[in-house]
């Protein structure tokens, strides 16, 4: 019978429509056209900040946005440009210019399509916890060293992209600060932070950007002074809807450079695949609700794929988006489609006023965004706990910070890989028996003493037998003077890997050249198929792998008279 394979594919907009009403819809309806609101002012933000414009921040929300609320695993996830993506993106707009951009979003795309299909959604979500926490942090304070020139109006016109190097030209520019735009970017942080104070229906980052663009305006109109630059200075604005056209890469090759942008995709998927799965898990437990990681793996994938072809960047499901939904009633997709469509009206009828907005007040908002995703409370937390985890925390911020995202997560996994391995390792013991044993109460009959027969040694393995314990158990067995008859104690081991299962056919080849005889005791089913896909089985017969302590220690009394004989 050849296996069944199935794609998990079952976006939350169909089931949710079995039961829809109007009394659904209407709250919806309101939840969208708040996350709209919400939205306008971060898209706009994140676009700029990313190096490309508000006219591409709005894009993606709006495209993003609708593909993953039509097709994807959460009810009410909202989908959009975020600030983890701005360090990425720009990086990548520096090097490989927009076409690269695009290239690099389209097979970051494609990887979370297949991430989706092969069903790893449930393994992503697995990601050190530390290492998130880590880049996370590194990111914010990346995205904090972004906004200076604007915050401070220094007006310097290609600012370095290095950490050291772009503080260093902050610190030597300092005397050129515009104080019109230093006074506005912290008005428009002190709007945000004490409007949740007054009311937490209003989001802050939009009341910041209306108060500061009607002052900007009415200082220029009735005082004849242009205090700061604005969007419409900087950048050519949002006018009708987005045309469809091909990337484009110029002289590069096309081959050269999708080698070049492997890793910085496979980053942006990895990145995408987090930070929406996460922000679906924090949904489901407001929501009592319970999300489809693959589908929705599959719909980011989608969204990424698509937006290129429209000028937008990468895109994932947003947190704060996502919980202002369902703070306002969103329940069901149609409120993140309803968002699109408020964007959209904006990007169609407000293009003017959007150019209007003062940069130092945006760069307040990505300040307040910055704040927000640092996670300082549970970085404290977190400093109370193991050295292992600290270590991680720290390194993957700092190589975030210092070089880039990509380092960093590779880098932060391995360690993390490292250090999970030497945990195991320190939990996983490996005793040599003789004389008598104790059985506890772990599945087997009850707290008694056994005896071993002479001529006999129990090796009791505790915990799996994977690479990293492999060459301790080998070290063990070679180490001292063997008896004839050597069991090894497997209950506890719940899997095998190659490199057990090699150390532990040396050591039976090894026992039976020296006229020595192995019994395996407590085989479970899994390690019993490993072994005996390996031959070991046969080398040992059957009738020498047990599953039970009381049935190798009867095997070996049986083996030692004849011995004796």
């Amino acid at each position: 019978m050849k296996p069944h394979f199935s794609i998990d594919f079952s976006p939350k907009l169909f089931h949710t429509m079995r039961t829809y009403n109007r009394a659904k819809l209407m709250k919806d309806i309101m939840a969208g056209i708040i996350v709209g609101i919400v939205a306008i002012p971060l898209a706009i933000a994140f676009g700029i900040a990313s190096g490309v414009g508000p006219t591409e921040g709005l894009v993606t929300a709006i495209i993003a946005g609708f593909i993953i609320s039509a097709l994807g695993g959460s009810r009410v996830q909202i989908g959009g440009p975020t600030g983890a993506f701005i360090v990425i993106i720009y990086g990548i707009i520096q090097q490989f210019g927009v076409g690269g951009l695009a290239i690099a979003t389209i097979m970051a795309g494609i990887m979370l399509v297949l991430m989706g299909v092969f069903k790893l959604g449930s393994i992503i979500k697995f990601m050190p916890y530390p290492i998130i926490v880590g880049f996370t942090a590194g990111i914010a304070v990346t995205i904090f060293s972004t906004q200076i020139n604007d915050l401070l109006g220094l007006g310097i016109e290609n600012v370095p992209a290095e950490f050291f190097e772009k503080w260093g030209c902050y610190f030597a520019n300092i005397g050129k600060t515009n104080w019109w735009a230093l006074g506005i970017g912290l008005a428009s942080i002190l709007i945000i932070v004490f409007t949740p104070k007054i009311s937490k229906k209003m989001p802050g980052s939009l009341l910041a950007i209306i108060i500061m663009t009607a002052f900007c305006w009415a200082l220029e109109r009735f005082a004849g002074i242009h205090p700061v630059k604005t969007i419409g200075d900087l950048y050519e604005l949002p006018s009708g809807l987005p045309s469809f056209s091909l990337p484009s890469l110029g002289d590069q090759p096309l081959w050269a450079t999708i080698q070049s942008l492997l890793p910085t995709a496979f980053t942006i998927a990895m990145l995408g695949a987090i930070e929406s799965l996460l922000s679906a898990m924090v949904a489901d437990g407001v929501i009592s609700s319970r999300h489809n990681s693959n589908t929705e793996l599959m719909a980011q994938g989608v969204a990424n794929i698509v937006v290129p072809f429209f000028g937008g960047i990468p895109a994932t499901g947003a947190i704060a988006r996502t919980m202002a939904n369902i703070n306002n009633g969103g329940r069901t997709p149609i409120a993140g489609i309803v968002h699109t469509v408020v964007l959209l009206l904006v990007l169609l009828f407000l293009g003017g006023l959007v150019g209007a907005i003062p940069m130092p007040c945006l760069a307040g908002v990505l300040i307040m965004v910055s704040y927000n995703m640092s996670g300082w409370r549970t970085i404290r937390s977190m400093c109370r706990q193991s050295r292992s985890d600290i270590a991680i925390l720290f390194t993957t911020m700092l190589l975030t910070i210092i070089f880039d995202l990509t380092i960093a997560i590779e880098v932060g996994l391995a360690l993390a890989v490292v250090l999970f391995v030497r945990r195991i390792m320190e939990t996983s013991k490996i005793s040599v028996l003789r004389d008598e044993m104790e059985l506890h109460h772990d599945g087997e009959d009850g707290d008694v003493q056994l005896s071993i027969p002479k001529g006999v040694e129990v090796y009791e393995i505790n915990g799996p037998l994977f690479f990293g314990v492999a060459t301790k158990f080998e070290e063990m067995a070679t180490m001292r003077d063997a008896m004839p008859i050597r069991i090894v104690r497997m209950r506890k081991v719940s899997f095998i890997d190659s490199t057990g299962l090699h150390n532990l056919e040396i050591f039976i080849e090894a026992a039976i050249k020296s006229g020595q005889q192995v019994i395996l005791s407590g085989v479970n089913k899994r390690v019993y198929n490993a072994i005996e896909s390996a031959g070991i089985v046969e080398k040992l017969g059957k009738e020498n792998v047990l599953d039970h302590i009381d049935l190798a220690l009867a095997r070996a009394e049986e083996l030692a008279k004849r011995i004796n004989e």
